[in-house]
C-alpha cells in the first residue's frame, strides 16, 4: 500500500488515500474520494483546483480532470467542464459508464447532467478570492502565477494502481483551453504491474513531451521512480532551447512501493 501526490497541499489527500486503503478500499475509489475533497473545497481553489479556482478570460470556471487505472483501457476524463464542483467524479463516470474516454465542454456538461450531477451556476463555482482576482485581471491585466495541478497516485493492498489529476487550468486562459492534465500519457499514465506517473506545471508545454508515459515506460525497463523522473526531465531539457524552458514537476510510484516525488 502506498500513495503520493503533487505539491505540499496534497498531503491531506495522501493521508486520506492511505486511510481508505488501510480500511480495504480500492485504489480508484481512494483517489476519487481524496481528490473530490480537494476539488469541492473553495479554499483549495487557490491551488488552481476545482471550486474556487481561477476562471478563464471570460470569467467562467472550466475544469479538467482525469482518472486512469493500471488495467489496460481503464481511463476517463473531462475537459473544460463547467458547473461541477468535483470534476474527478464525472471523469470516473466517463471511465465506468461511457463508451468514450474523454468528453469536453458542452458534451461533458450534458453527460454529467445525464449521470445525475447538479450543474451549478458559475457564481457558485467562484470564491471571493478568485472573483476578486478576475476583476483585477480585467482592470489591470494582472495575472496569477502557478500551475498547481493536483495529482494523486494510489497503490492498494490488492496491487491495483490508479492515478488521478485535476485542475482549473491556467488562470484567465482562453475559453476552451485544455492543458496536459486530462490527456493520457501527458498529465497522467498508469500500467498494471509497473506503476504510474503524473505531471504538473505548464500544461501547454508539457503535453508536447508525454512525460507521464515516458516515466512509466522507464520504470517498465527497470528504472526506479526517482531515476525515471530525472531521466524524463533531462531528456526534456536536452531537447528544449535554453530560452524556452518551462515549469514541470513529476511524481511516480511503482508497484515495488518505492516512491520518489519530484516537483
Amino acid at each position: 500500500m502506498a500513495a503520493v501526490g503533487t505539491w505540499g497541499f496534497s498531503q491531506p489527500s495522501v493521508e486520506r488515500i492511505r486511510s481508505l486503503i488501510t480500511a480495504g478500499g480500492h485504489a480508484t475509489d481512494a483517489v476519487e474520494e481524496a481528490m473530490a475533497d480537494v476539488e469541492d473545497d473553495p479554499k483549495t481553489g487557490l491551488h488552481i483546483v476545482g471550486r474556487g479556482g481561477f476562471p478563464n478570460s471570460g470569467g467562467v470556471l472550466e475544469c479538467d480532470a482525469a482518472i486512469m487505472e493500471g488495467i489496460t483501457g481503464r481511463f476517463g476524463a473531462v475537459a473544460a467542464l463547467r458547473g461541477v464542483g468535483a470534476p474527478v467524479r464525472v471523469a470516473r463516470r466517463v471511465m465506468d459508464r461511457s463508451p468514450h474516454s474523454l468528453l469536453v465542454g458542452e458534451g461533458a456538461v450534458a453527460f454529467a447532467r445525464e449521470q445525475g450531477f447538479t450543474i451549478e451556476p458559475n457564481d457558485n463555482m467562484l470564491s471571493a478570492h478568485s472573483a476578486k482576482a478576475y476583476q483585477e485581471f480585467l482592470e489591470q491585466k494582472q495575472s496569477v502565477s502557478g500551475h498547481d495541478t493536483l495529482g494523486l497516485i494510489a497503490l492498494d493492498n490488492m496491487g491495483n494502481i490508479t492515478v488521478g489529476v485535476s485542475t482549473s487550468g491556467a488562470p484567465f486562459k482562453s475559453p476552451g483551453r485544455v492543458g496536459d492534465s486530462p490527456l493520457p500519457g501527458c498529465g497522467l499514465y498508469a500500467e498494471h504491474m509497473v506503476g504510474a506517473a503524473a505531471a504538473t506545471g505548464d500544461g501547454d508545454k508539457i503535453m508536447c513531451h508525454c512525460p507521464s508515459f515516458h516515466a512509466v515506460q522507464l520504470m517498465k525497463q527497470g528504472s526506479s521512480p526517482n531515476m525515471a523522473c530525472y531521466t524524463v526531465l533531462d531528456d526534456i531539457i536536452r531537447r528544449t532551447a535554453p530560452d524556452k524552458c518551462f515549469e514541470i514537476g513529476l511524481i511516480a510510484l511503482n508497484v515495488k512501493i518505492e516512491t520518489y516525488p519530484l516537483g
